[in-house]
């Protein structure tokens, strides 16, 4: 029988008008007042967390079931028949009094994505909304996105703890995702160190990017950063020594027991904790503590077929990488199906359209797939 996974969290629909070819250096090449700019179709996809890596763990092999939050509008009925073409919208939540969140995802070619977010029915999503009952079967469970759930930050972070404090009670392993916020936002204002130092023991796996977990833990170094990219992507010029590694050990400081620090297309770093403390991670995952214990590994990204958007390439590397380890899959060997699946997915404008199988992918990484430089 497989391991029962539960994907929690943030929903929404991604909107995403496809730009003409040809890269540029700055938005303001494309996007500047008065300007008409002859587009093609609009992609329209599932996004966010409960989407983007619940469907693709369901891709991939896993028994996944969904909890998240709608609107009874339009868009949520949109989510709803893509979900249900997963058979996954049982644990869905249809609130007559919130709207739909949705994303527009400006994928300009050559310039990392911009989202124009409403967070929606996620601002309303609380631990009441979850089925005990369910957890209590499951290995796993994942949530994504409290950054941009009002309910999961506000009061310090008070809900996020009491949420994932229930789960580890219940029996479950948790894994924890993030996502960018609005500086200017409240969530941007919110004490997000505070916040993860309070949660993170009641975290197993905390899959984070670097981009978002700098802006939260050291603001310092986040604004170092911007200014050494020049306005550019800071996952560009990250130094693993100088850069990512006293992030990661800032974490599990906080009580971290297995970090995935989602790099951009550089790759990804995955840091563990001793022995004894993954000796605490629910025996239903059947993880080795010893096989995992003690890890410092960067992952080089491997060089994707073709690249129309990052959406979603996040996601599914951790979709990846999660399934690889409730399958029994080596470190490494998660890590690697984690950085072959985000290669995958940018082939596509959505999250679950270029997603191959695991076998596959081991396939392909046997034959030497390059990486990146």
């Amino acid at each position: 029988m497989k391991k029962k996974v539960i994907v929690a969290g943030h929903i929404c629909l991604d909107i995403t008008p496809v730009f003409p070819e040809g890269k540029v250096k700055n938005v303001e090449q494309i996007l500047s007042p008065g300007k008409l700019i002859q587009m093609g179709n609009a992609d329209v996809h599932t996004g966010g967390a409960v989407a983007n890596t619940g469907l693709a763990m369901k891709i991939l092999g896993a028994d996944v079931y969904l909890m998240g939050k709608v609107g009874e509008d339009a868009f949520g009925k949109m989510i709803l028949s893509a979900l249900d073409t997963y058979d996954a919208t049982e644990g869905m939540i249809c609130d007559r009094d919130s709207s739909t969140s949705y994303s527009v995802v400006l994928a300009i070619p050559g310039i990392d994505r911009i989202f124009l977010h409403h967070p929606g029915a996620n601002h309303t999503f609380m631990v009441a909304d979850i089925d005990f009952e369910k957890v209590k079967d499951t290995v796993l469970f994942h949530f994504g996105y409290p950054t941009l759930m009002k309910s999961m930050f506000q009061d310090e972070g008070e809900e996020l703890v009491h949420l994932m404090k229930s789960v580890q009670e219940a029996g479950a392993a948790t894994s924890l995702d993030l996502a960018a916020v609005d500086a200017n936002s409240e969530a941007g204002q919110a004490d997000w160190e505070k916040i993860l130092e309070k949660t993170l023991p009641y975290v197993d796996f905390f899959v984070p990017s670097i981009e978002e977990l700098c802006f939260m833990i050291d603001r310092e170094k986040f604004d170092e950063l911007q200014v050494r990219a020049e306005g550019g992507d800071i996952t560009d010029v990250l130094n693993i020594e100088q850069d990512i590694k006293p992030l990661a050990k800032k974490c599990m400081e906080m009580g971290c027991k297995v970090l995935l620090l989602k790099c951009g297309a550089k790759g990804m770093y995955l840091q563990t904790a001793e022995e004894k403390v993954l000796e605490k991670i629910s025996p239903k995952t059947e993880i080795s503590a010893d096989e995992w214990a003690g890890k410092e590994i960067f992952e080089k990204s491997y060089v994707p077929e073709k690249i129309l958007s990052g959406t979603g390439a996040g996601d599914t590397s951790i979709a990846a990488f999660l399934t690889s380890m409730l399958g029994g899959e080596s470190p490494e060997m998660c890590l690697h199906l984690a950085a072959a699946t985000g290669a995958s997915c940018v082939a596509a404008y959505d999250a679950l359209s270029g997603l191959k199988s695991l076998e596959e992918l081991k396939r392909k990484i046997g034959e030497g797939w390059e990486k990146v430089c």
